[in-house]
């Protein structure tokens, strides 16, 4: 069977499912600072890029670890979390010149009401303009946590058992889960204080 002569390879990252390069192009073309947000099981990172030939500069970061410097000690993995980190890192771009960028999900679908539109909701309530539409953002309910607040006092009342397996990581630190509204508001505010 004769092989195609114009066959290539794919590029190794486009072939490990790691970057759109059609996407990239657009992004880096665009010359514009990137606001490059990722999301894991456990974390979120939020970055903005600057792309450069000899490879790509990172003028700003956080993540979600540091948001224990600010007092929440309750997950990394979720709506709220993912709201705070994005603040957090907005408002160390804005103090370090950064006043607009565009974002860049990466190969992550783009679900509406997702930690990737909580983070963006975030780095928007820094002040830094990115180009976006309001329906993306989550309900605000959730984005403070108070569905989780909801759930979890629903989950005790019904089933002890249950509520004490799926908050366990909460009960061993005793912090109520039911108070996550209120522990939002005051790493908000930790942040806002830090970095206005």
């Amino acid at each position: 069977m004769a092989r195609n002569a114009r066959y290539r390879i794919p590029f190794r990252r486009r072939r490990e499912g790691k970057t759109n390069y059609h996407l990239r192009r657009r992004l880096v073309r665009s010359n514009r600072i990137r606001a490059v947000v990722r999301v894991t099981n456990s974390h979120c990172l939020v970055q903005f890029v600057k792309a450069r030939i000899a490879g790509d500069i990172t003028l700003s970061a956080s993540h979600s670890r540091e948001l224990k410097n600010f007092n929440w000690n309750v997950a990394t993995s979720n709506l709220p979390s993912a709201y705070l980190v994005g603040l957090l890192a907005g408002l160390k771009a804005k103090n370090g010149g950064i006043s607009t960028a565009v974002l860049d999900i990466g190969l992550n679908p783009p679900v509406y009401g997702s930690r990737i539109f909580a983070a963006l909701k975030g780095i928007v309530d820094a002040g830094i303009e990115v180009p976006h539409s309001d329906k993306i953002f989550p309900a605000n309910n959730r984005l403070n946590g108070a569905h989780i607040a909801d759930f979890a006092i629903n989950l005790k009342e019904n089933d002890e058992e249950l509520f004490n397996k799926q908050f366990s990581n909460y009960t061993k630190q005793k912090i109520d889960p039911a108070k996550i509204p209120q522990i939002f508001d005051k790493t908000k505010k930790e942040i806002q204080a830090k970095y206005h």
